[in-house]
């Protein structure tokens, strides 16, 4: 009998329904014993958001400055799992922060230990930074990755900006207008990451997962768009600065959270644009840099 964990934190619900679909083949399986794990927080974060809790969480979401959670019923923290599924959230180009805090909580510190990990992303289309604290995280837990996959929104970048916004503050997945395209991931995308699943499957009864991502990178478990991988790394220079300064600024937070909004819209609608036209420009005369990336991000 094997034992698998998967452990997430959702708001809207739709990374739920991403891990449920992942691990439908799983459940199906008598050999196999599921347990579900929802983090929860000691302060509740809002879904939908309200403009000022949503900025007001940036500077701890990029800094990775955690804040209590609800503990895990010990019935399923001094359980021992042949393997972890660990599906998360980017918030602000990092880890969301309840599973951040989560992942520095002492009950993680027993749950991680020597025991391989998959990790699971749903976010609207960056998520190489987060991954990469993602990384961190499980090596300081003595925790063995050994698969990534990641979901997200396939409209073009600023279209997917306005349907996201709109459904973070109204709390409503639909088109909005009647003419966008509906935010998050497609329905499409998170019936189909039920593939995934067999792979999972098929390792965990095996024993044996060191070809597992390369099964996922086949199935585009794992995509890699440079121009967005440029946007980021460029946008995570500055959010750094922008974070530790706010972070100081305990009574004039408010202030320097609306100028933080401010420098982010110029960021999405003016700087973006630029980003990409440069890219454009030099993407006939990068392509081995770009295929070098795009083999080190696919791979755990």
């Amino acid at each position: 009998m094997k034992n698998v964990l998967v452990l997430y934190y959702t708001q809207s619900g739709q990374l739920e329904d991403i891990a449920k679909n992942i691990t439908h083949p799983l459940a199906e399986n008598k050999d196999i014993t599921l347990t579900f794990c929802e983090i929860k927080m000691k302060k509740a974060f809002p879904f939908p958001w309200d403009k000022e809790s949503f900025f007001d969480a940036f500077p701890e979401s990029f800094l990775e400055i955690p804040t209590e959670v609800i503990s895990i019923d010990t019935a399923i923290t001094e359980k021992k799992y042949d393997l972890i599924i660990l599906a998360y959230q980017v918030w602000f180009l990092s880890i969301s922060i309840p599973v951040n805090s989560f992942l520095k909580s002492y009950q993680a510190k027993s749950l991680f230990k020597d025991t391989p990990v998959i990790t699971v992303i749903g976010c609207r289309n960056m998520w190489i930074g987060a991954q990469e604290k993602m990384k961190k995280h499980l090596l300081n837990l003595k925790a063995n990755l050994v698969g990534n996959i990641v979901l997200f929104d396939r409209s073009p970048n600023l279209i997917s900006v306005i349907t996201i916004v709109k459904w973070m503050f109204s709390g409503e997945k639909k088109k909005y207008l009647g003419i966008f395209p509906k935010p998050g991931v497609s329905q499409k995308d998170i019936i189909h990451a039920q593939i995934f699943g067999f792979y999972i499957e098929q390792a965990l009864l095996q024993e044996s997962f060191e070809t597992l991502q390369d099964h996922f990178i086949k199935e585009k478990a794992v995509e890699v768009d440079d121009y967005l991988l440029k946007a980021e790394t460029k946008g995570a220079r500055i959010f750094n600065k922008w974070a530790r300064l706010i972070i100081t600024k305990k009574r004039s937070r408010k202030l320097w959270l609306k100028a933080f909004n401010v420098y982010l819209f110029l960021a999405i609608w003016i700087i973006s644009p630029i980003v990409y036209i440069l890219h454009l420009l030099t993407f006939l005369f990068t392509k081995n840099a770009r295929n070098k990336r795009k083999k080190y991000y696919q791979s755990v």
